[in-house]
């Protein structure tokens, strides 16, 4: 049997770590993995996580099993962090492995309910969503998201694109610090966006995989709130792994808003599609961020941290867009500066991407994201030297 198997296509970024492992100089630069570091290159754990770790290893008394949709505290306090108040009643939750878990389930919820809904993704996106939708067989459609001359939204063709969207149509929505860009929608085209998408009767399904590292806590789920206010129907899928630092642990939750009559049946078929795929989610994770957000000093702490840690890559981009002008003589790179969360897309070709990496050591993706994150007060004239050479 196992014969017949074909070779599958090698992740683009997985190839892109190996190859930063493999090369043997010290001055390399890794720009490419989508993990927060700090100064030092490390990826820390946070201080929050660390005292919570000490305080559940002090008081865990079993390892036995979880339930199927994790623990009910953890699934209330992750809807209250993203949502805020009152959607308790409305709220179907799963905990999931990471936020890959959580989209994955997302996914299989809306083939389960309505197998030839289409799911409509921003050009370009994270390229897992694509690769799980393909794998799952589902339809799917484009909207226009990123404009390569401006390095901002291309709204006139998001709102063209979106316009063709059918009822009971998915569209994902990067609810904050879009992947692979870094640009982001405003308050008003999001408003406008959640006008359209109601009345095409479409269902919004929201990755929130960053929420904190752009312009606050509160801040970036503001999107989500407002399409959580507006809609009967709402898919969200939201990670831990950056905002809390335990990328690991694989902590991430499902959370499908719905009418209260419904949400039940929902909870059943959430409850059944990770019984189909994982029974029981991972629960260490998921205990820290419990422990983390129901305690007020430890609350407190880890805001301060992850305010530390957007701050950190806000002074980071400033800092490059800063350089690149000077050493370009241009404003070419100055949207660094307005973008958010780890990434941007700088515009370069491939070609020069390949040059920077084979003469000077400096690894990005092959579309020119850059993890913000993955720089320092020492690399950012590095980097900016360089590719300032290359665009020459």
């Amino acid at each position: 049997m196992l014969e017949s198997l074909n070779p599958q296509p090698q992740d683009k970024i997985l190839q892109l770590i190996a190859l930063f492992r493999d090369d043997p100089r010290d001055g390399k630069i890794d720009l490419g993995v989508g993990v927060y570091k700090d100064a030092t290159g490390l990826t820390p754990v946070m201080r929050a996580v660390k005292a919570a770790e000490k305080k559940l290893w002090e008081v865990e008394a079993t390892k036995t099993y979880t339930g199927l949709a994790g623990e009910p505290a953890f699934n209330a306090a992750m809807v209250t962090m993203i949502l805020g108040d009152g959607f308790a009643d409305r709220a179907a939750s799963v905990a999931t492995p990471g936020g890959t878990g959580a989209i994955r389930q997302a996914l299989e919820l809306i083939k389960l309910a309505s197998p030839t809904a289409t799911v409509w993704l921003s050009n370009p996106t994270w390229p897992n969503h694509p690769s799980i939708i393909k794998y799952l067989g589902m339809p799917m459609a484009e909207y226009r998201y990123f404009d390569a001359e401006t390095r901002g939204i291309d709204f006139a063709g998001l709102m063209a694109d979106l316009a063709k969207v059918k009822a009971g149509d998915a569209v994902l929505l990067h609810g904050c610090c879009h992947n692979p860009t870094g640009a982001n929608l405003d308050a008003a085209q999001w408003a406008e966006v959640a006008k359209l998408l109601r009345a095409k009767g479409a269902i919004p399904f929201v990755d929130l995989a960053y929420q904190g590292f752009g312009d606050g806590l509160e801040e970036d789920a503001a999107a989500t709130r407002l399409i959580a206010g507006l809609f009967p129907e709402v898919l969200i899928a939201a990670s831990c792994s950056k905002n809390f630092g335990i990328y690991r642990e694989r902590t991430g939750i499902l959370i499908a808003l719905t009418d209260p009559a419904r949400r039940a049946v929902v909870q059943g078929n959430l409850a059944f599609l990770n019984r189909q795929n994982y029974s029981f989610p991972p629960d260490h994770g998921a205990r820290l961020v419990t422990m983390i957000l129901e305690d007020d000093a430890l609350r407190a702490d880890w805001k301060a941290e992850l305010e530390e840690v957007r701050l950190n890559m806000l002074g980071l981009r400033r800092a490059l867009a800063d350089e690149l002008r000077r050493t370009t003589n241009s404003d070419r790179f100055d949207f660094v500066a307005t973008h958010r969360g780890m990434f941007s897309r700088l515009g370069l070709t491939e070609a020069q991407v390949n040059v920077l990496r084979e003469k000077h050591g400096i690894y990005m993706v092959g579309d020119s994201r850059i993890n913000i994150a993955g720089l320092n007060a020492r690399t950012v004239p590095i980097l900016a030297a360089a590719i300032a050479g290359v665009v020459r």
